[in-house]
């Protein structure tokens, strides 16, 4: 079984320290945690999984502080990751790309 840590008891992220599959019962550990979350997707190690449902501006929360807001709704179960989630302080953190994290908004030729 995959486990998920979590930082603080108020995080609504918790990071994956195993691969998981889409359907995997992921176990969280850590701060005020000791449950169940079914992923809805595929996350690998070290990516964070929604401990709670967010809607479009709500703040993402990890180590007990705010690291962006989601921009699209996120289920419990999904992987939190540039496609859903921008930054309050970079406005371009939107045209990010998914895999690689290079800016998509600037084209070099």
């Amino acid at each position: 079984m995959a486990v998920a840590f979590v930082i603080h008891p108020d995080d609504s992220v918790a990071t994956l320290l195993d691969d998981a599959e889409a359907g995997a019962e992921v176990t969280i550990r850590g701060e005020g945690a000791n449950r169940l979350v079914r992923l809805v997707e595929p996350i690998h190690e070290g990516h964070k999984v929604a401990l709670c449902g967010m809607e479009p501006e709500e703040p993402v929360v990890k180590y007990g502080a705010i690291i962006g807001l989601a921009s699209t709704r996120i289920e419990v179960g999904a992987w939190v990751h540039l496609h859903n989630c921008r930054s309050r302080l970079d406005e371009r953190s939107g045209t990010l790309d998914v895999e690689t994290g290079a800016s998509t908004d600037v084209r070099y030729e």
